[in-house]
């Protein structure tokens, strides 16, 4: 900053304490001392302020880019998918002279081959259920009672 020696701030000292005197000296010292570590606290605020707003002009410059970058994927996405809805609104178009929903109602749905949805399967496999003489169907009681009465003897 300043280009000043040990002689210079020599010359400074001896003349200060013959003006101010020896009784002022210690005090003068001591205020320039503070009027200086404020000065240095007040330039090291400005150099942080100056660099943070250089980093935040950085920041937005970034963002803005990216923001422009993100526009342009998403305008080509945009020409891109248009142009495959076109593309594919002419070969259905051209394949196929019926509609969609009329080849829909008249194609069969599709059925599991053994499944029955709205029956309850247990875990346990039907062989070991009549091994071990599990019930597996659940008879009314009038039913049980016609399937076990003894056959009438006339």
């Amino acid at each position: 900053m300043f280009d000043i020696g040990v002689t210079k701030i020599a010359i400074i000292g001896a003349i200060a304490l013959v003006v101010i005197g020896p009784e002022r000296l210690p005090g003068v010292a001591r205020m320039a001392g503070n009027l200086l570590g404020r000065a240095r606290n007040y330039m090291a605020e400005v150099k942080a302020e100056v660099n943070r707003s250089m980093e935040l002009d950085e920041l937005r410059k970034m963002k803005d880019t990216f923001t422009g970058a993100a526009r342009d994927v998403e305008q080509t996405i945009q020409t891109h998918a248009s142009d495959f809805e076109k593309s594919w609104a002419e070969a259905t178009d051209a394949a196929s002279p019926v509609s969609l929903d009329a080849a829909y109602a008249e194609s069969p749905q599709y059925r599991h081959p053994k499944k029955q949805w709205r029956l309850k399967v247990g875990a346990t496999p039907a062989w070991y259920k009549a091994r071990a003489g599990v019930r597996t169907k659940a008879l009314s009681g009038a039913a049980r009672v016609a399937r076990f009465r003894p056959p009438k003897i006339s």
